[in-house]
C-alpha cells in the first residue's frame, strides 16, 4: 500500500530513451535521440521536483542494452523509480533486479482508498473494475482509447511528462463507470 505523505506519485510509461526510430514510429517532435532523452529529463525533473517523491513507470522505459546505460538514464531522474517490464525491456530481468525495483504488472491502494492498477497494457477487466479501480496503461502510445476508468499513462499521451495521482485522479472523475460496475 502506497500511501501519501510528503511524497508524490507520478506515472509514466512509453518513454523509450535511446529508441531513435520511436521517433518517426510515434511522430515525436524530436530531431534525434539526444534532443528527446534531454527533453524527457527535462520535463520529468519539471514535475517531480522531490527526491522522495515515486514515480511508476508503465513499461518500454529504455532502448539499451548495458546495464550501466540504464542505470545512468535513472540516476537523471529525480526520485524514486519502479519499473513496470514493456515488450520492449528484455533488458530487465537480467540485471535491475540489483539496481531497482521491477515488476510485470502492480496494484496499489493510495489514501487507504483508491485501487490502481499498472500493466503495460490495457486490460478489459482488471482487479476490483466492478468497482471502479483505475487501469493505468501504456504500449498504445496515446492510440487507444480507455474503456472505463482507465488512462494511457505514456508520455506520447501526456505531454511527453508523468503525470501525478492527483491529475489522474481528476482525469477519472471525467471517465465513464467500469464495465460491470457494482456501487458499494
Amino acid at each position: 500500500m502506497l500511501e501519501r505523505a510528503k511524497e508524490m506519485i507520478y506515472y509514466t510509461a512509453d518513454e523509450h530513451y535511446g529508441h531513435s526510430n520511436i521517433i518517426r514510429h510515434c511522430n515525436r517532435p524530436f530531431d534525434n535521440v539526444e534532443e528527446m532523452n534531454a527533453a524527457l529529463i527535462a520535463n520529468h525533473n519539471a514535475k517531480v521536483k522531490n527526491d522522495d517523491d515515486l514515480t511508476i513507470h508503465g513499461g518500454d522505459f529504455a532502448w539499451y542494452k548495458k546495464e550501466d546505460d540504464v542505470i545512468n538514464q535513472l540516476q537523471l531522474l529525480r526520485g524514486k523509480h519502479i519499473l513496470i517490464r514493456g515488450n520492449h525491456d528484455y533488458w530487465m530481468p537480467k540485471f535491475l533486479p540489483s539496481h531497482g525495483q521491477y515488476r510485470e504488472i502492480m496494484e496499489h491502494t493510495y489514501n487507504k482508498r483508491q485501487l490502481v492498477v499498472i500493466f503495460h497494457y490495457a486490460m478489459r477487466v482488471w482487479n476490483k473494475s466492478h468497482y471502479n479501480s483505475w487501469n493505468l496503461y501504456g504500449h498504445s502510445h496515446g492510440t487507444l482509447p480507455p474503456v472505463g476508468k482507465q488512462h494511457d499513462i505514456g508520455v506520447d499521451n501526456n505531454n511527453f511528462a508523468p503525470v501525478s495521482y492527483d491529475e489522474i485522479e481528476a482525469i477519472m472523475t471525467t471517465r465513464d463507470n467500469n464495465a460491470g460496475y457494482l456501487p458499494r
